[in-house]
């Protein structure tokens, strides 16, 4: 993706089921559960930059030593700096400490058999230390302690917020962590508390009525009752203070999460490939979260998949697929070849088949997998075109002219490439907008000047700000006739509110494209219009109410729009002709058919909150506020 936003966590939770001791013998270390999880968040650093942080439980602690031991991070090398800091502990105990399982669980933090990091990406808010995930609830009731981690956005924050109010309590802030927190926490609360009235009257004592609590804490039930009106995209994990963890996924499987079971150990992650290469298990024995279900292990080493919330229609993001989720992936690397094989009939259509004078390229370093489709595509096309025109020759044909033929070779080459260690501390605006024109570079003499055509395949574009101040501004100076940008996604027209940082409706090229499609055709007032329709709806109960701004891409052909979007990310005074093509929503669907989270492209979201959030982007835009829309 040319254009950087913040997007989607990474979480993952590591349950050892045999005692510190047998890892010890087995592996060779009594940190086997802590070089797993720590393996586990590098796999999936693509998940978060603006800072990690764990926590662990101790199982069966006595009362007055330390079983819950939590480290967080907002370093600029987060994740170094968090196990730097985790290790430096227990790299300064004597060595034959470090091999006594017993000693080490009794006396040092990290230790413990259940374990949950997580990795920030964050989408607003500041990025102190206290907004580094696991959250923590404390209280001197050991079942009472929540840890909370999550890749998750709440479109109705302020209604959650109000009924904690309503409740009595008074949450430090309005952030959907700590509401999110608090809510699951006064539910825990209360189901803690339930369980201990039932048995009091039993004559049992506090201390025989915690270990019931242990064994008879209904987590299923406390989860069904504290996400009831939940209304976002999420995956959550919490670790309980006496052992039991929990990992959640919202209704309608928005975010991804997966998980692995052995005699030995239980894992869930936000990603596939990351359980697969720290683990060497096969494809086919990592599972999906079911969407509405919760992956629930208890402190006696039980573990269940079981129903929270009535599941909907599956609606995962299908951003994860293009974009943010590694390509390491079998499914999503297929399905990304797919989405840039799509591409390849069009352009050869729009480049009349000119093979000889055209270049064809990606924009690095997302866009890869794509290209490798594209290619593939290209290749394809070619050999169809080729038989074609070995057919026309019929009877006229000679060595020569079939030589001709089949030494037609489409050109790919790495043309751009990207400087990833430049960072610009240039306080002057002017001079640090030319210095960003410089994070791409590219190959020169690979183009005909004033001849060829160049074809740049990024995989997706939100704003267009790159493309046009960058990547068309240095390939121009390449001096081809003409420059195709294609982009494997479809066009980006509507927020997002479930955990991608889009949430200003005048950022994207797309609705930028279609406002001035209005102006130019007369049809401006309609803005207001809709507007209206927006400010209307504001207060009607979530159910009722319905994305406004689809109506106005209807009135404009897809082709249109990615014209206009070619006006805009054309820099002024340059000579090569610049053309945008996208996927388009069917190819998107033929592509990654299990995947159908397409709300910003389509406007269908697969929340109600959506599209309040959606009529508020559209709102704030025409009142020229620049905020977040949830």
């Amino acid at each position: 993706m040319s254009d950087q936003i913040k997007h989607e966590c990474g979480i993952a939770i590591v349950r050892l089921l045999k005692p510190l001791d047998f890892y010890h013998k087995k592996y060779g270390t009594p940190f086997y559960g802590l070089q797993k999880l720590q393996l586990l968040m590098l796999k999936m650093r693509n998940r978060g930059q603006d800072g990690a942080g764990l926590a662990t439980i101790k199982l069966n602690p006595a009362p007055g030593t330390r079983y819950i031991s939590r480290k967080r991070s907002n370093a600029t090398n987060y994740l170094d700096d968090l196990f730097q800091m985790v290790w430096a502990r227990l790299n300064a105990v004597a060595p034959e400490l470090r091999n006594d399982p017993a000693w080490l669980k009794a006396n040092m933090p990290y230790m413990g058999e259940v374990l949950m990091g997580h990795l920030r990406y964050g989408t607003h808010g500041d990025n102190s230390i206290e907004q580094v995930h696991p959250f923590h609830r404390q209280n001197n009731w050991i079942t009472r302690n929540l840890l909370l981690a999550g890749n998750f956005n709440m479109t109705n924050v302020d209604e959650l917020f109000q009924e904690l109010v309503d409740l009595g309590q008074y949450p430090k802030e309005r952030s959907d962590t700590v509401t999110v927190l608090e809510k699951i926490g006064h539910f825990l609360d209360d189901e803690v508390q339930r369980l201990h009235t039932w048995f009091k009257p039993d004559g049992y004592s506090n201390q025989d009525i915690n270990h019931l609590i242990f064994d008879n804490l209904d987590i299923q039930r406390l989860l069904r009752r504290a996400t009831k009106k939940f209304d976002g995209g999420y995956v959550l994990g919490g670790l309980l203070g006496h052992g039991d963890a929990f990992l959640i996924r919202d209704p309608n499987g928005i975010r991804p999460a997966y998980w692995y079971i052995d005699d030995e150990i239980v894992v869930a992650a936000s990603e596939r490939p990351a359980i697969q290469s720290v683990f060497n298990v096969r494809y086919k024995h990592v599972k999906e979260v079911k969407p509405g279900h919760a992956l629930i292990l208890k402190y006696n080493g039980q573990v269940e998949e079981l129903p929270f919330a009535e599941p909907r229609e599956k609606r995962a993001c299908s951003f994860e697929r293009i974009y943010f989720s590694r390509g390491n992936d079998r499914e999503i690397y297929q399905e990304r070849k797919k989405l840039g094989e799509q591409l390849a009939r069009p352009v050869l259509e729009a480049v009349n088949f000119d093979i000889k004078n055209t270049v064809f390229s990606y924009i690095p370093n997302t866009a890869e997998a794509a290209f490798y489709g594209f290619v593939e595509g290209v290749e394809k096309e070619l050999n169809l075109w080729k038989q074609e025109q070995i057919l026309k020759l019929g009877k006229k044909i000679t060595p020569e002219k079939l030589t001709e033929i089949l030494n037609v070779r489409p050109r790919f080459e790495k043309l751009v490439h990207k400087d990833e260690k430049q960072r610009t501390f240039i306080a002057d605006t002017k001079a640090r907008h030319n210095m960003v024109g410089y994070v791409y570079d590219v190959t020169y003499g690979l183009v005909q000047d004033d001849k060829d055509t160049l074809v740049l395949l990024d995989d997706s574009i939100v704003r267009g700000t790159t493309l046009r101040d960058s990547i068309v501004s240095i390939t121009a100076r390449l001096r081809p006739k003409r420059i195709i940008i294609l982009s494997s996604a479809p066009q980006i027209r509507f927020p997002d509110c479930y955990g991608i940082d889009m949430s200003k409706m005048g950022d994207f090229a797309a609705f930028n494209a279609l406002v001035e499609l209005l102006k130019e055709s007369g049809r401006e007032h309609l803005l207001q219009e809709t507007y209206e329709r927006c400010k209307a709806s504001e207060h009607l109960p979530a159910e009722m109410v319905k994305n406004e701004a689809v109506a106005l891409y209807d009135l404009f052909e897809y082709c249109q729009i990615s014209q206009k979007i070619a006006e805009i990310v054309t820099p002024k005074n340059i000579k090569p002709e610049v053309r945008v093509m996208f996927q388009t929503l069917d190819g998107l669907h033929a592509a990654c058919p299990n995947t159908t989270g397409d709300w910003y492209f389509s406007g269908r979201y697969p929340t109600p909150g959506g599209n309040r959030v959606a009529n508020r982007a559209f709102m704030n835009f025409v009142e020229k506020r620049d905020v977040r829309a949830y």
